[in-house]
């Protein structure tokens, strides 16, 4: 059994939560995307998915194995791509930073999308918060970034901001999951999940909770969303459809998170060729829109503050 292509198979299906949906993106017919499924549930000796004729759904087994899924085909596909620049000798590689939480699809789509504008450029991406971005792009490890402000680096440019409405993400038992929206303040006294590597953002956030009337007991670094799964917390986010947790948009939009490509010195072609592509794949893909502001062009670095104090 190709593990991988397996592994591959299992994370459309986690994203879709469809068979049908999973089958079209990945351009082959339901029946045998059913049976491989099936036949990774086998080799790992655990069900994956919960299958009815209404839904589909992931088990606990699933959940816990889906980040680690996700992070192996990444991986895979990262070592096909310097493989392929080996074999092929001379050619360019663009370096490209994204966040790890824009999940497999989005990043899949701006490999696919970057690949038809630019075939004589292959595209090298590393999942990495902005922070790592930063310092990627200011050693030379990366050649093009996608950050979420504020940045606070010198001599970066930005290309045109983007903005995602975040939504609070809560367990299905909370009595909020009910509401057709949340109000910032009906969460008080929740824990809060915050994205690692983002102390900007982290700042902002807190800074617009507080202003409008939520101020969290407790403010956690993760990655994952399992303190909200467990029921202990709660997480700001676009819109997700996972097992035993609910979605709900923010009364009035008060959180605005700001993402645009960033890169050091002059963007050559193909950091221009990827930071169009990129503007395309996130509104179509990750439910962003245009800020309405001119584009940011320079930042000058300014003392860090720390987000907890």
């Amino acid at each position: 059994m190709d593990l991988v292509k397996h592994l591959r198979y299992f994370t459309v299906v986690a994203e879709e939560l469809h068979f049908g949906n999973a089958a079209v993106r990945l351009g082959m017919a339901q029946p045998p995307l059913s049976q491989r499924i099936r036949r990774l549930e086998e080799e790992l000796g655990v069900r994956l998915f919960d299958r009815s004729n209404r839904r589909v759904r992931l088990t606990a087994a699933g959940q816990a194995l889906l980040p680690e899924a996700q992070e192996i085909v990444a991986r895979v596909e990262r070592l096909r791509a310097l493989a392929e620049r080996g074999e092929g000798g001379e050619g360019e590689v663009l370096r490209v930073g994204v966040p790890p939480d824009l999940g497999s699809a989005v990043i899949a789509a701006l490999i696919d999308g970057f690949r038809e504008a630019d075939r004589g450029v292959r595209l090298a991406p590393a999942e990495m918060w902005s922070t790592d971005q930063v310092a990627g792009l200011a050693a030379g490890t990366l050649d093009v970034g996608v950050v979420r402000h504020p940045v606070a680096a010198a001599d970066l440019s930005f290309g045109p901001v983007l903005v995602q409405r975040p939504g609070v993400v809560l367990t299905e038992s909370d009595p909020l999951a009910e509401r057709p929206s949340v109000h910032l303040a009906d969460l008080a006294g929740r824990r809060l999940v915050l994205f690692p590597g983002e102390p900007g953002l982290q700042e902002e956030t807190l800074a617009e909770c507080r202003r409008h009337g939520f101020v969290p007991e407790e403010v956690h670094e993760a990655q994952t969303l399992g303190l909200v799964i467990a029921g202990t917390a709660i997480a700001f986010g676009p819109r997700v459809e996972l097992p035993g947790l609910r979605w709900r948009p923010l009364l009035g939009e008060p959180l605005a998170w700001r993402v645009s490509t960033a890169w050091r010195g002059e963007a050559g072609p193909a950091a221009e060729v990827f930071g169009a592509v990129a503007v395309r794949v996130l509104k179509e893909n990750a439910g962003m829109t245009d800020d309405g502001a001119a584009p940011v062009r320079r930042v000058r670095a300014r003392p860090a503050t720390g987000f907890l104090a």
